[in-house]
């Protein structure tokens, strides 16, 4: 499930969580996915700016600008938050234009009974 997201609520829901993980596809006969640990910083346009990533990171964006932010939540059976996006390279830096946002945890995790109407699963969009 993918939730447009307004860049004032990524900006907020980012300060909720640590160090993440940047997911991309390598290249290749045999394309993989490549996880790398990142911190990303949000701007206030809707962006996030990950320092550093590595060279094969930027590697893979030459090809496939496709992106997934992956943060775990603080605490046991807590969100975690999922960033889907657009990735450019700026310098040594990867900069995400976010196209969607949702924090989700697995039906198993939630609080209560899950609504009826959702993915399924404990989802709720981000700033909700």
């Amino acid at each position: 499930m993918s939730i447009p997201v307004d860049p004032a609520d990524l900006h907020q829901a980012l300060a909720d969580f640590e160090s993440g993980y940047l997911l991309t596809t390598t290249t290749g006969d045999a394309p993989r996915v490549k996880v790398v640990t990142v911190d990303p910083v949000a701007g206030e346009d809707g962006t996030l700016r990950i320092a550093g990533p590595g060279r094969g990171t930027l590697r893979n964006l030459d090809a496939n600008d496709a992106v997934t932010v992956v943060l775990p939540p603080r605490e046991r059976h807590g969100y975690t938050l999922l960033v889907d996006g657009t990735a450019r390279v700026d310098g040594d830096d990867v900069v995400v234009t976010a196209t969607g946002a949702v924090l989700h945890r697995p039906a198993a995790h939630a609080d209560g009974p899950v609504p009826p109407d959702g993915c399924g699963h404990d989802c709720a969009p981000v700033g909700g």
